[in-house]
């Protein structure tokens, strides 16, 4: 395949950069763009909400979107070329990345026509800012093991029970929530997904301190919250199906690598503190290079499965199960290379932080584990282990410590 600009893509592109120019500061060589908000900071949303709004309203917003769901309609390739431009300037912290890239596409692939019309184009243009309610204290990567209940009284749903881990919680408007809705149902059949308030009565919504000084992921807790069902996102005991393609999408988006510490950044390092003329030091920074080039085009074909109508299958867990482990490899190479002053943060390259908050993107959106185990049954067809709950009502699978 010719990597190169056709003549449109090139003209795409120069359009694109005549924007940027002319609403954005370029980056300086080597410097990184600003990442996923890890603080909730009122000023860095309304930024972030106008960043969002002049790329709608100018056509650069949801750029594979179809156009009835407030997208331009194009390519992923046109995607791709408008990524790699973007990424070259200062623009605000993205607030909308589980929104646009997990919660839009589940609406779009399982949800009403009064829901596609109420919340994607607002979703779009950044009015609404979008979190996701799945893990739980007990269901991690045994996500259909959750216990979140939601009991059907008349024409809404009330819900009861607690999520963790939940990005972005406190300055969201809503969120999409995987509850239990018929406990005599095997796990994975008596769930459904919901579309919540989180101004609701009844959710509290706790921050949870992290190890890199950051605060963006969030307990969640709901008592009697109710939410109508028309805001349920396809059939009653059919959850589990909405919740698989938002994780597809989701281990699409991590999978990618975008974000954190680059090889770039490593090559930037080394010649900083004067380890370039190190023949081990160029060769691990071209490794990463050989494998971030990989996890890139790996991501290109599930764009190109994306932009075709189709949702992203098991290969998308191949990105994830290589690029969240690589991420945190950089990391710890990038305070090696700064010796004993590694112990010290040093905000020019971020190695720091980056270690401290890699090892969550080894957890977030499946472990490496549940990765390993989805691409040998899906991707390799091997056969699967036995399995003592399936088939077994939920509420008859033991729970808690054996009985002695």
């Amino acid at each position: 395949m010719d990597f190169k600009d056709t003549p449109a893509e090139a003209e795409f592109r120069a359009k694109a950069r005549a924007f940027l120019d002319e609403h954005a500061e370029r980056l300086a060589p080597g410097e990184s763009a600003a990442g996923f908000m890890e603080r909730d900071d009122p000023d860095l949303i309304k930024k972030s909400q106008a960043w969002q709004a002049l790329k709608k309203d100018n056509g650069w917003a949801c750029l594979t979107w179809p156009k009835e769901y407030g997208g331009q309609g194009l390519s992923s390739l046109e995607s791709v070329v408008w990524n790699q431009e973007e990424g070259k300037y200062r623009t605000p912290p993205n607030v909308f990345s589980i929104g646009l890239g997990m919660m839009g596409p589940t609406i779009m692939a399982h949800g009403t026509d009064e829901q596609k019309e109420r919340f994607l184009a607002r979703m779009a243009r950044g009015d609404d800012i979008w979190c996701q309610l799945f893990s739980e204290p007990a269901a991690g990567s045994d996500l259909a093991g959750l216990r979140t209940s939601a009991v059907r009284d008349g024409d809404d749903w009330v819900i009861n029970g607690q999520k963790i881990w939940t990005t972005g919680a406190t300055y969201c408007k809503w969120g999409m929530v995987i509850t239990r809705s018929d406990p005599n149902a095997a796990k994975h059949d008596g769930l459904t997904y919901l579309i919540v308030d989180m101004e609701s009565p009844g959710i509290e919504i706790r921050p949870i301190k992290q190890i890199n000084g950051a605060s963006g992921f969030n307990e969640v807790f709901f008592s009697d919250v109710r939410t109508p069902d028309s805001l349920r996102v396809g059939a009653v005991g059919d959850g589990w199906r909405g919740a698989t393609t938002t994780l597809m999408n989701e281990r699409a988006s991590i999978g990618g690598g975008g974000g954190g510490l680059r090889a770039e950044d490593l090559l930037g390092l080394a010649k900083k503190v004067g380890r370039l003329d190190d023949s081990s030091v160029r060769q691990r920074i071209a490794d990463f290079y050989v494998r971030a080039s990989g996890l890139k085009y790996t991501g290109y074909r599930t764009q190109t499965a994306i932009s075709r109508g189709s949702i992203p299958g098991p290969e998308a867990s191949i990105g994830k199960l290589v690029g969240a482990p690589m991420m945190q490899e950089l990391a710890s190479f990038g305070i090696d290379l700064q010796g004993s002053a590694g112990v010290l943060i040093d905000r020019d390259f971020g190695c720091q932080d980056s270690y401290l908050g890699s090892p969550g993107m080894r957890i977030a959106g499946g472990t490496d584990e549940i990765m390993r185990d989805i691409i040998a049954r899906r991707v390799l067809r091997l056969p699967t282990e036995p399995r003592v709950d399936k088939g077994v009502p939920f509420n008859q699978i033991p729970s808690g410590p054996p009985t002695p």
